[in-house]
């Protein structure tokens, strides 16, 4: 009996101890953890260190949009500078078509002339009596007159006389004998007075050589197809016919 009550109260000790493990191990275990106090110094620290990140992005955005607007003004800039340089080339070309079409046309304007002159020295169709250099009267004369009495005197660039010449310089000289004050060099001579046709010249015309106002030679015509003028250093102050070398225009002075 001692012994089966004895057992029973082991029994029952061994569900009580297991039945309190149980209940234990249930039991939730809670624990609290106390964060640190930000004290003043450290939550002004933590915010500038947040403001100096933001506004370091912004400028790194605005550095990116600088870029971005310097790269796009680069390319207008070249593409601009391609558009001038195209246009200026097509300028260029069209000037110098425009400028090879003025000199053909001057070239087939002199060539028609000397043309028209060569044959109208060969047959005297284009040379009338009255143009003859015996005709001339008053300061026609007077003009021719001196040309005539200079030639064969020496041909020195620049010079006005009295004992040599240039072209521009007899030319110069001859009309200064009655009074008329005509420029000195060639280019502008083949301008100072009213343009004649070759065909239509009179004795104390100044003949032209090369284009009205580019000329680079002068002479007086003298009547019966001849002119007088300084021709160069080895020929001096010479007369020649038209067909020597046929001007390409004159001007009328007198």
């Amino acid at each position: 009996m001692r012994a089966g009550v004895a057992g029973g109260v082991l029994g029952t000790l061994a569900v009580t101890g297991a039945s309190a493990s149980s209940a234990n191990a249930a039991e939730p275990v809670t624990q609290t953890l106390e964060l640190p106090t930000l004290s003043d110094g450290l939550a002004a620290q933590v915010a500038q260190s947040a403001d100096a990140t933001a506004q370091a992005a912004a400028d790194y955005e605005l550095q990116a949009e600088r870029d971005a607007a310097a790269a796009k003004a680069a390319r207008q800039a070249e593409a601009d500078l391609a558009e001038a340089k195209k246009k200026a080339e097509a300028e260029k070309k069209k000037k110098a078509e425009e400028a090879a079409r003025k000199a053909a046309a001057e070239r087939a304007s002199r060539t028609s002339a000397r043309t028209v002159l060569a044959a109208s020295v060969s047959t005297g169709s284009g040379v009338s009596a009255s143009t003859g250099s015996s005709t001339a009267t008053g300061s026609v004369a007077a003009v021719l007159s001196f040309v005539k009495a200079q030639i064969g005197k020496a041909y020195v660039s620049g010079a006005t006389g009295p004992s040599a010449y240039d072209c521009s310089g007899l030319v110069q000289a001859a009309f200064k004998q009655v009074g008329v004050d005509l420029p000195r060099v060639s280019q502008d001579q083949s301008t100072a007075g009213t343009q004649v046709s070759l065909s239509n010249l009179q004795p104390g015309d100044i003949l032209y050589w090369g284009g009205a106002g580019s000329a680079y030679h002068v002479a007086v015509y003298v009547g019966d197809g001849m002119f007088v003028g300084a021709q160069n250093p080895s020929s001096g102050v010479v007369e020649r016919p038209l067909s020597y070398d046929p001007p390409s225009g004159a001007v009328r002075v007198l």
